[in-house]
Formats: structure tokens, C-alpha cells, sequence
């Protein structure tokens, strides 16, 4: 709890610091510091997000041979087919777990996040607002930034998104509409900060897509 306390603690007072960066450019708005605030994060966690990236790229692919597997085991022996599944993971060097890093380091940043928004002393000051939000630690009264986060969190899904099997077809609609009810019960703060996160991840993805392309062509042609 103390570690958690100290993690919203650091979050305030990063927040605190960017509005202040923003003012002495004259453009003094916590919503431009929460922006700054979630690109920092965002760089900070690419090599996680690239590693990400890569290992589902290379589960995709092994698609194939996963089915084989499941089709040659599955009424037979379920033990050995986990096994064969995980050692032809170990033999391309995927980790099916890589996925989930991401996210396991984002959510703490999200909970302290939305502590520092919920108890931020500064939010009631005139530069609480950000465009139609009075106030960024009030819920967005229009649902347009909870909109916005459910429209880029499709489109981030959609992009990592290649097979055709049902679960990630499901969950590439079904995420979106979880994410927007969400956004629409915090602050409008945090769903900016989430809006900007897909944003910003829409655009490292798209280069990410392109260097992948471009070894998956060579791995091809090798």
C-alpha cells in the first residue's frame, strides 16, 4: 500500500510539474499536461510494447503448426498437446506471456493515475479544463472522450488483429464498448489520457506493422 501510495504521490507531482511546463510556455492547461504526461509514458513503455508486438506476430504465424498439433492430440492426450504447443513456442523463442506485460505495467499507472485526478488539489483551479470539459476530474458531461476511447481502442485492436479466430473477433468488438462504458464513469482526465495512449499507439503500431512486414518478407524469401 505504501508503494502504491508513493507511485500516486510521484504521479501528482509529474502531473503538477508538466502544468507548470505548460505555463511557463504561456499555454497553462492541465489537459496539454496529462497529453505530455501519457506520451512520456508511452515511449517509455515501446521497448515493452515492441516485444509485444513481435511475439504475437510470431504466435500468428505459428498458427498453423498450433492447429496441427491440437488436431493430431486433442481427443488423445490434452497433457502432450499443452506440451508440444509450448515446445514449439520454445524452439521460435515466443513467449506466449509477452502479451500481457504491457498491461501489467500499465494498470498501476492507470490506478495511480486516476487517484492523482480523483484527489488532485489543483483540478478546481481555471486551468482544470480542456476544450468542452469544465473540469478534468469530473466525468466528460458530453461521453465525447469515452466515444473517442472506444473508436481508438478499435482501430489499435484492429491493427494487431490478423486471424480469423472467433475469441479475437469477439473481443475486437466487444473491448471498445467495455473501454468507452469505463472511460464514462472516471474522470474525463483519465479517459483523455487513454484516448491519447491509443492515439499515440495507433502511430507506433503503424511502423511496428511496417518493420514486421518487411521481416516476415525476408524470412519468406530466405
Amino acid at each position: 500500500m505504501e508503494i502504491f501510495n508513493a507511485i500516486v504521490d510521484g504521479m501528482t507531482w509529474l502531473l503538477n510539474w508538466l502544468y507548470q511546463l505548460t505555463g511557463s510556455v504561456g499555454v497553462p492547461n492541465y489537459g496539454i499536461a496529462i497529453i505530455l504526461l501519457t506520451v512520456i509514458i508511452k515511449v517509455a513503455l515501446y521497448p515493452l510494447t515492441n516485444k509485444q508486438m513481435k511475439s504475437m506476430l510470431a504466435m500468428q504465424q505459428l498458427q498453423p503448426k498450433v492447429k496441427e498439433i491440437q488436431e493430431k492430440w486433442k481427443n488423445k492426450d490434452q497433457q502432450k498437446m499443452q506440451q508440444m504447443i509450448m515446445e514449439l513456442y520454445k524452439q521460435n523463442n515466443v513467449n506466449p506471456a509477452a502479451g500481457c506485460l504491457p498491461l501489467l505495467v500499465q494498470m498501476p499507472i492507470l490506478f495511480a493515475l486516476y487517484r492523482s485526478l480523483f484527489n488532485f488539489p489543483y483540478l478546481n483551479e481555471a486551468h482544470a479544463s480542456f476544450i468542452w470539459v469544465q473540469n478534468l476530474s469530473a466525468r466528460d458531461p458530453y461521453f465525447i472522450l469515452p466515444v473517442l476511447a472506444g473508436v481508438t481502442t478499435f482501430f489499435q485492436s484492429k491493427m494487431t488483429t490478423t486471424t480469423n479466430d472467433p475469441t479475437q473477433r469477439m473481443m475486437l468488438y466487444t473491448m471498445p464498448v467495455f473501454i468507452a462504458w469505463i472511460s464514462g464513469t472516471v474522470p474525463a482526465g483519465l479517459a483523455l489520457y487513454w484516448v491519447v495512449f491509443n492515439i499515440v499507439g495507433i502511430i507506433q503500431q503503424f511502423f511496428i506493422n511496417k518493420q514486421m512486414l518487411v521481416v516476415k518478407k525476408e524470412a519468406e524469401n530466405s
